[in-house]
């Protein structure tokens, strides 16, 4: 597999430098230089394979000879082992829950992963791994109980202070060992960019072996198109065929992997990008023009982003034409009162509980069928985190119908560990000279 920047079509670097240097040096984002399409006889019989099947293939037509068969089969069996099923609603609306994973989100799916992989690929006596992240909720807890205890990693997750939710902070803040957090005093936006300019700084690439394990590193971001072909399967298995897909957005990443999913050739009717008001990519497929902005805190926190970084993978899969791209990417936007308005209507009609996120995408769902009366296709709505991370949102009543998985009871008895740091460059760079030492 060879990638190239989407600033520099002529580099050409293979899979493993990719995961490892995670951003390439003229900060553009990595890309395969070859997306290949899954053979039509699978397609046709997918419904017929299980999820680990399913990742294995898809895995192996983008990563071909990079990483031997047996050991790919391995390592996808012990990442990915854990159910992502399409819940049904009705005849035709369902909710792919993509939460059971050890962090009870779906970026499980993409740091168990690439932590698997980092591991598979570093060897005895190399340097230590610096893996940096920014998190707005969900990442850093996936991160984090991803790379737990992989030898000779050390994890480093940057997090804004009062803008994730208490259960998503303590996943974040009582691990130890190999993990360390730090809550920096501003936006998620502020924690991204310091994690880039790390990634451009020379010193602190010269002193340390730095990768990033946001979904602007390659491997976060194939596994995540499993996911869509199996979820593709399992409708097939329901005697349907014709597809929706709403995802919940923030970076984007989420919804860049089921559209390279789909220039792999799952058959997807529409794509709804689901933000909510941090609506930049919104605004652009409106006005044609993109302009971030100051991220906004929401109660749907995992996508408070103003400058979501994957939206320029997107933009290179359709060859930044987007007339094309709105042909298959629909986008809404929702506000918080909108958010709890949903949650209280998933619940009356199907005695559903979601999270705020999940809710949005919910009501993008809803906004589509509006402006599209004809349209009679099945629609899948990701739930992307357990409902459980946001007991604050709902009514007492809704509450008392979540059940809360023992890993978070057990996380309440441990202790907070985290620094903190303000949004300035100098300051992130002088804690990672200056507090090196691997955590206790």
């Amino acid at each position: 597999m060879k990638l190239y920047s989407t600033n520099n079509k002529d580099l050409s670097v293979s899979f493993k430098e990719a995961v490892f240097n995670s951003m390439p040096q003229d900060k553009g984002l990595y890309m395969p230089v070859e997306i290949p399409e899954l053979d039509a006889d699978f397609i046709q019989n997918i419904e017929k394979y299980s999820l680990p099947e399913i990742a294995y293939k898809v895995a192996s037509i983008l990563l071909k000879d990079e990483i031997p068969a047996d050991d790919l089969k391995t390592l996808i069996e012990d990442a990915i082992n854990f159910e992502a099923p399409a819940v049904k609603l009705d005849d035709q609306t369902f909710v792919l829950e993509l939460f059971h994973g050890p962090s009870l989100a779906f970026k499980d799916f993409g740091a168990r992963f690439m932590s698997r992989v980092m591991a598979y690929f570093l060897k005895d006596g190399e340097q230590l791994l610096d893996v940096l992240v920014a998190t707005s909720g969900d990442t850093g807890g996936a991160v984090a109980l991803g790379f737990l205890g992989v030898p000779n990693t050390r994890v480093t997750i940057l997090y804004p202070e009062g803008k994730v939710s208490p259960i998503q902070e303590l996943q974040l803040t009582t691990n130890g060992r190999n993990i360390r957090a730090i809550e920096i005093k501003g936006t998620f936006d502020d924690c991204q960019a310091l994690v880039k300019q790390a990634f451009a700084d020379e010193e602190l690439n010269a002193r340390f072996r730095l990768t990033s394990a946001n979904s602007i590193n390659i491997s976060r971001l194939i596994p995540q198109t499993f996911y869509y072909f199996n979820t593709y399967a399992q409708l097939k298995r329901a005697g349907l065929q014709d597809v929706i897909f709403s995802v919940p957005s923030g970076n984007f990443g989420n919804i860049g992997a089921g559209l390279l999913a789909y220039k792999m050739g799952l058959p997807v009717r529409q794509f709804i990008a689901a933000t909510n008001i941090n609506d930049t990519v919104p605004r652009f497929l409106e006005s044609g023009l993109y302009e971030t902005k100051p991220s906004t805190q929401t109660y749907s926190n995992a996508m408070d982003v103003g400058a979501p970084s994957n939206w320029v993978r997107i933009m290179d899969l359709f060859d930044h034409d987007i007339d094309t791209l709105k042909k298959v990417v629909t986008a809404y936007r929702f506000n918080d009162e909108e958010t709890l308005a949903g949650i209280k209507d998933i619940d009356k009609k199907f005695n559903y509980v979601a999270c705020p996120h999940t809710a949005i995408a919910y009501l993008a769902i809803e906004r589509y069928r509006a402006e599209n009366p004809a349209n009679d296709n099945a629609a899948v709505f990701l739930s992307t985190a357990h409902a459980c991370k946001f007991p604050d949102i709902f009514p007492a009543d809704m509450a008392a119908k979540i059940e809360i998985p023992e890993q978070v009871t057990a996380l309440t008895s441990r202790p907070k560990q985290a620094d903190q740091l303000g949004a300035d460059f100098e300051g992130f760079k002088h804690y990672l000279l200056n507090a090196s030492e691997m955590p206790d």
